[in-house]
């Protein structure tokens, strides 16, 4: 083969990649974590949101999510939802020409460009006909349809939260993405529209909003059907850590949190109101034998599994959050292989629920955990006058804070997307996804109990006891 032809043909080639990459933009996503746990949740719950700030990928998500449902093409990574069959979808904004420059363009390709139909999220080869086009707003569709992997094809209606909520009524629905806040009766219509399919509802936004209706309905109305997640400028590794700085600094002050962190205004206010930066420090990879360690946790009846393994520099009185582990329908086995090998001997406190027995056994869950090899303390956590009052570690968390004597360790992600929307609602705190506040708090309050563990040391479980029968040493 002469040296024009391999030249002629590497051209092609990468015209044919060109093509492929601008026509099957579906191909090319990587979702980030948190983008990859709200599809997941898919699988299990009827409702889902995602709350993230500005750019940081939550339209993406949704259009990407809408893509594979329309198509039927899904991932190998794929944990969500699936259908199998040709399915009847909603995609709804604030406004035409919000849908139109949003959820239309990223799923279609940019609005009033013949050549630019089929460069989004839905390759081109897989619509079947062409839009029908929608009133009052130019360039805009009314439906649009695609040939699903089954062999159906399936539909997609654009509709607007401005066209109020009789206009959304009538017929049922596979799925329908809401990108924006809606307000309580536009969400409270789409739901039903998605109850006699057994479809789903997933929600993508900003939450300028504040402490919203539908927000609320998110985090403090906990149930099977309902899941969030908070995803921040953190996780958005498309914007460089050099720039994360300057875009935060760009915003208003009282939007900073919504639009970098996704997070809403929080009712009567947050349970903490220290900013990061006065909390956070790196990851210590040699932590001093001499600080004294304990495990807090929280057992997850009905929610997730938390840990937080903490270290107390009695020189100095400072607490170090130094390693957290928050886990969803797993096993005792589960959450303590993910403890062994970070915190190995490490005595763990436990409240009082840890007494309950496990339906299936009969076994009281800290004998579960106690049986797998930790070293549980041998009486649920209480502070030294007996009491277990939640309030009482609040304050004394936040007074460590207020006074330099709180650590949290930098890469402890899912701790600080907790201390982020941990807030109270008339006056009590909000139990929605505050496993691991719940787990540090047991651990301030049993802190007295800690032990000088070299971190990492694989003791025999022999070699840990002090007495037969006896597993932890009350000295």
């Amino acid at each position: 083969m002469s040296d024009t032809q391999k030249l002629t043909d590497l051209v092609a080639t990468l015209e044919t990649l060109a093509l492929r990459r601008r026509t099957r933009a579906i191909d090319f996503f990587n979702p980030y974590p948190k983008q990859e746990q709200f599809f997941a949740a898919g699988a299990t719950h009827r409702e889902r949101l995602l709350m993230a700030g500005n750019q940081q990928g939550k339209s993406y998500a949704g259009a990407y999510e809408t893509a594979c449902h329309l198509t039927g093409e899904y991932p190998d990574w794929w944990k969500g939802r699936r259908f199998s069959h040709a399915p009847r979808g909603w995609a709804a904004g604030e406004s035409g020409s919000v849908v139109r420059n949003v959820s239309q363009a990223k799923l279609c390709g940019q609005p009033g460009i013949d050549s630019a139909f089929g460069t989004g999220f839905i390759p081109r080869a897989a619509f079947a006909g062409k839009p029908t086009l929608a009133k009052g707003t130019a360039d805009a569709y009314d439906t649009i349809f695609v040939q699903h992997k089954s062999g159906g094809v399936a539909s997609l209606s654009f509709k607007s939260y401005e066209q109020g909520r009789t206009k959304l009524q009538g017929e049922g629905i596979d799925f329908i993405w809401l990108d924006e806040e809606p307000d309580a009766a536009i969400y409270s219509e789409c739901l039903a529209r998605i109850t006699a399919t057994n479809g789903m509802l997933y929600t993508t936004f900003t939450p300028l909003k504040g402490m919203s209706t539908v927000v609320l309905r998110f985090m403090n109305e906990a149930s099977p059907d309902r899941w969030f997640v908070t995803m921040t400028i953190d996780d958005a590794t498309h914007i460089d850590a050099d720039k994360r700085a300057a875009i935060i600094a760009g915003y208003r002050p009282h939007e900073r949190e919504a639009r970098a962190r996704g997070i809403p205004m929080l009712g009567e206010g947050k349970v903490f109101t220290m900013p990061h930066a006065a909390i956070i420090e790196p990851t210590i990879e040699n932590v001093p034998k001499h600080w004294w360690k304990l495990w807090g946790l929280d057992f997850g009846i009905g929610h997730p599994f938390a840990a937080a393994l903490c270290a107390w520099d009695k020189d100095y009185d400072q607490f170090h959050v130094l390693h957290t582990i928050r886990m969803a329908d797993a096993l005792p086995l589960q959450h303590t292989a993910a403890m062994k090998p970070v915190g190995y001997g490490v005595p763990c406190a436990w409240p009082r629920d840890g007494t309950n027995r496990d339906p299936g056994s009969g076994t009281p869950l800290m004998a579960r955990y106690k049986a797998q090899g930790l070293t549980m303390m041998p009486d649920p956590a209480t502070w030294p006058d007996g009491s277990v009052s939640t309030e009482t570690g609040i304050m004394e968390m936040q007074e460590r804070m207020e006074t330099n004597r709180f650590k949290v360790a930098a890469h402890c992600k899912d701790w600080f997307e907790e201390y982020d929307i941990y807030h109270r609602d008339k006056g009590l705190i909000v139990k929605v996804k505050d496993d691991l506040m719940s787990a540090t708090r047991i651990a301030i309050m049993m802190k007295r109990f800690a032990k000088q563990v070299l971190l990492g040391s694989h003791r025999s479980a022999r070699a840990a006891r002090i007495a037969d029968d006896i597993d932890f040493d009350l000295s």
